[in-house]
């Protein structure tokens, strides 16, 4: 398990994919927090409406052996979570004060970060620094605000040398993936890890042999099944009147992380990279 786990947060992502059983244990867990620690596996069982069976299945599921281990992180994430932590993502809401849409919004950003950071996983993220520093190149595959976060790593990574590109619509991400070959390393990036722009072109990228890193909502999507590496994001489960914007503070911050992990893995010899582009950007400033 990631350092920081939080297995709460892990339910919560994890539940839309869960088979009909679990969900049913998932939810029971969800809106009894304070009640679960104290319930042995029979008591889970009886209110979930399930079995014993199948809440060990649960267990296992979320990665744990049996059941006692889990109990044991339910009660340390809900001792690690302060008052606010435990407070709901919150929505636009029709007719909202500038000053409120301005605290829940940041409120928001600031979660989908924090929520990031508990279930990341880094191990995964010292293997995507490795291959991201022994690739011929890096290219970014993403559709909408995904496009937005691979345009970002692109403009990231060119800084210091590295060649790399984001492709942002199907068509050039086919005819980007078919060109692909072994050492080069694909980061596909879909909140869902459902997006079938994305899937199309993971199956090109994947059979020319390169090493495919998929930065997606910690689930048990295709995206996710089909890559080499995971870094998985905790995004809010809102309506359509906040867009995708949670997940693309997490989706961003996992590209920051990359970047960082690489500079600093190489300073010695990408910061006379950074030098030279950070110079050529101030003289472009007006005086």
């Amino acid at each position: 398990m990631a350092i920081n786990d939080n297995i709460l947060i892990k339910i919560r992502d994890k539940k839309d994919s869960l088979t009909p059983v679990e969900r049913m244990v998932a939810e029971s867990i969800l809106t009894n927090l304070e009640e679960i620690p104290h319930l042995s596996i029979k008591g889970l069982a009886k209110l979930s409406k399930t079995s014993d069976a199948s809440v060990l299945r649960f267990c296992k599921t979320m990665g744990y052996n049996g059941y006692r281990s889990f109990i044991v992180s339910i009660s340390a994430s809900l001792g690690s979570m302060d008052e606010e932590q435990k407070d709901q993502y919150t929505d636009i809401q029709p007719g909202d004060d500038l000053s409120i849409i301005i605290s829940n919004i940041s409120h928001n950003n600031v979660r989908s970060i924090e929520d990031t950071l508990s279930i990341i996983d880094r191990n995964e993220v010292a293997r995507a620094v490795k291959a991201l520093r022994a690739s011929n190149r890096i290219v970014f595959f993403g559709v909408g605000a995904s496009g937005l976060a691979c345009q970002d790593g692109e403009q990231k990574f060119s800084r210091i040398n590295k060649m790399c590109h984001a492709y942002t619509d199907g068509h050039s991400q086919l005819t980007a993936a078919t060109l692909l070959g072994k050492g080069d390393v694909a980061i596909f990036i879909s909140n869902s890890g459902a997006t079938i722009e994305i899937l199309d072109s993971l199956e090109i990228a994947k059979r020319n042999g390169a090493n495919i890193i998929a930065i997606t909502k910690y689930n048990k999507s295709e995206l996710a099944g089909k890559s080499d590496i995971v870094l998985s994001i905790s995004t809010p489960e809102l309506t359509i009147r906040s867009g995708a914007m949670g997940s693309r503070i997490a989706m961003l911050t996992i590209i920051d992380i990359l970047f960082a992990g690489v500079a600093s893995a190489e300073y010695q010899n990408v910061k006379k990279y950074l030098t030279k582009t950070h110079n050529i950007l101030a003289s472009k400033q007006k005086k």
